[in-house]
């Protein structure tokens, strides 16, 4: 009797959360490379004081709700919330800004849901617009790019660093503070695109430190893609959307919108439409739902970036369709195998 050879795909090694989320990890080290060349030690050292506190944290919360502590740990979601929040925090920011933060996102936004899972919003993304709403002053004041100083370098040694965000930050980190060219944009007063292109010192000469960490993000992204660890089309969706609203607006009036290159590559739109659109815990599931997601999310970063009172509106955005994501999975379902239409809407 001779057996059937079966030729479907099978699992060749053992996947779980634990190694998705090492490999989201790998993926945001070209950005957390990029963000410490140009803009410092500060990214490096949030990012590291985030991890601690997230991990003992969660740590703390499994504890409590007598769960196994080395199982909820080792699936590194905790740390990827922190990591997250570390490289969308202004470099310079006080220390308790980042433990505000984690507090929110690991105990508000994720284990009073339920832990892992079961949170229906990002939680690095509640933390943040918290911290926005909260701190405005804080979370606004960003390092310029090491270009930036007239009389040569303008590099930020670690000490410095360390006393700007765990003890009095001295005058030679705040000389290099300043706003993004997202805010720079958004508040630029009467001032037409093209003059403020010539105007600010930080558009002129420093955008490309900007442009050089977007595209990090991208190749990290692209990385993910490769791996599987999501579809395209949240991302693709999202972006797309973005493109096609400023390149429209920047045809009709380009004194008044900035190019799409703009919009792309200067505020938080890669590292949000790789890393946290894409989460799957809070966006749609279906392929056509991750396209509605994707495509909403940039509908709103525009809307809110070109009439909002915040410049980066990625956040935000994120949140409101996280809030959307249920009702978009109720309107596109998948046709299930030997029906002849989808089950849609509410029975």
């Amino acid at each position: 009797m001779s057996l059937i050879r079966i030729t479907s795909p099978h699992a060749h090694r053992p996947g779980n959360t634990g190694s998705v989320m090492l490999t989201v990890l790998m993926a945001t080290l070209p950005g957390l490379a990029a963000m410490t060349f140009f803009f410092g030690w500060g990214t490096l050292i949030q990012v590291l004081w985030g991890s601690l506190l997230a991990i003992a944290l969660e740590a703390a919360c499994v504890k409590l709700r007598q769960r196994p502590v080395s199982f909820y740990l080792t699936d590194y979601s905790a740390l990827v919330t922190a990591v997250l929040i570390g490289l969308a925090l202004p470099p310079f920011a006080p220390w308790w800004v980042m433990t505000v933060g984690i507090i929110v996102a690991i105990i508000i936004a994720k284990q009073l849901y339920g832990g892992m899972g079961s949170n229906p919003f990002n939680p690095a993304m509640v933390a943040y617009a918290l911290l926005l709403v909260s701190f405005p002053i804080q979370m606004t004041s960003w390092a310029g790019p090491f270009v930036m100083n007239g009389d040569g370098w303008a590099v930020v040694s670690l000490g410095d660093t360390l006393s700007a965000i765990f003890g009095t930050a001295g005058a030679a980190v705040d000389a290099h503070t300043m706003a993004t060219p997202l805010d720079i944009m958004r508040h630029r007063g009467g001032f037409t695109t093209e003059e403020m292109w010539v105007k600010d010192a930080l558009l002129a000469n420093g955008i490309g430190a900007w442009h050089a960490v977007s595209a990090a993000y991208f190749m990290g992204g692209v990385f993910l893609l490769y791996k599987k660890i999501f579809t395209w089309h949240t991302p693709v969706a999202m972006l797309a959307s973005l493109t096609l609203l400023a390149t429209l607006s920047f045809l009709l009036m380009p004194d008044q919108y900035p190019d799409p290159f703009f919009h792309l590559t200067t505020g938080a739109t890669m590292l949000g439409a790789f890393f946290i659109a894409t989460d799957p815990v809070t966006s749609a599931t279906s392929n056509k739902g991750k396209l509605w997601f994707g495509a909403g999310i940039g509908l709103l970063v525009f809307v809110i970036r070109t009439w909002g009172n915040y410049p980066d509106a990625v956040a935000f955005a994120i949140l409101l369709m996280n809030l959307c994501a249920p009702f978009i999975d109720q309107y596109t379902q998948p046709r299930s195998y030997g029906h002849a239409k989808p089950n849609r809407g509410m029975k």
